[in-house]
């Protein structure tokens, strides 16, 4: 049975996460306490204590996610000697999935994704900007409604999350008119998402632009592990490949959808999430509906896996 690593992205935190974790590993907590010493920042604090007003903001909300999601994978790989025939992760998780692969140290990514929070919120400026969750209405129309909302302020589909639920995103004005356009047409919801920045859109060019220049200084090595990519649902372990598409990635659409489809069609049959709540186990249910689908949150969770991988 083919298996993929999946890791989540953004909005998966909650306070208290990766708490059990750093309690169990002196070493996992030295990452952190080295982080924030090294970037001025309360990761330890937002992660295990919060409040969730600190945790939520974008710059400690990435490295706190991808962190909390390399600790469950690193226990798992403690318990089982189950190789990945994939890595995947949604948006901001496409970093944890390069981890995975090996393309990056776990420590420069946590970098990069702080770096990148920081970058989103900088590059939209005094911009009113909003993003909203659109349930019950197929991507393609869900594409089309933003097509004509745009003609009066810009605003994208950027997560194809599942076949019933795509994100918009852009101005404040144009994602409320197609909020509008998409109760108008059938959608069952439309709920607005409390976000730092216009994710994936235009808006924030410049922190691709920003991303690019900082990730010049790190290396992207040759990865074990083939990692599908959230720009194109195509996999790569090359890590030029990988520098590539994040830079990219930032201003473009997430695909989940394709890129749980690729996999399906390359054989997966297996998925196990690692990381804070398990968000991307419900979508995955979605899109595809024979697969297993199994998530590593807290350390309580090895004892339920060990029964059904063992």
């Amino acid at each position: 049975m083919k298996t993929a690593f999946i890791f989540p992205g953004q909005g998966a935190q909650y306070v208290g996460m990766a708490a059990d974790f750093l309690a169990e590993d002196p070493a996992l907590k030295s990452i952190v306490e080295n982080f924030d010493l090294s970037h001025g920042t309360q990761l330890l604090q937002a992660m295990t204590e919060g409040p969730e007003d600190l945790l939520k903001q974008t710059h400690l909300t990435q490295p706190a996610i991808l962190f909390h999601s390399i600790c469950a994978l690193r226990l798992f790989q403690q318990h089982f000697a189950l190789t990945p025939d994939f890595v995947a992760g949604h948006s901001l998780g496409e970093f944890s999935a390069l981890v995975a692969s090996g393309i990056l140290r776990l420590e420069d990514a946590m970098h990069l994704v702080h770096k990148r929070g920081e970058y989103m919120i900088k590059a939209v400026g005094d911009i009113p900007f909003a993003m909203a969750a659109v349930i019950g209405l197929d991507p393609d129309t869900v594409t089309a409604i933003c097509q004509e909302a745009n003609q009066i302020a810009l605003v994208q589909a950027v997560n194809y999350n599942t076949p019933i639920q795509t994100v918009i995103s852009g101005t404040k004005e144009g994602v409320t008119k197609a909020m509008a356009l998409a109760k108008e047409k059938g959608a069952k919801r439309c709920i607005p998402l409390v976000v730092g920045g216009p994710f994936h859109t235009p808006l924030v060019a410049k922190a691709s632009t920003w991303l690019i220049e900082e990730m010049g200084k790190f290396s992207f090595h040759p990865g074990r592990t083939p990692v599908v990519s959230n720009l194109d649902a195509k996999a790569s372990a090359d890590g030029n490949v990988a520098r590539e598409k994040l830079g990219k990635q930032i201003i473009s659409p997430v695909r989940w959808v394709e890129s749980v489809n690729f996999m399906k069609e390359a054989g997966v049959q297996r998925y196990i999430e690692f990381g804070p709540n398990k968000v991307l186990s419900g979508m995955i249910k979605k899109i595809d509906k024979e697969a297993e689908v199994y998530s590593l949150d807290r350390i309580v969770d090895i004892a339920e896996l060990e029964k059904v991988l063992n």
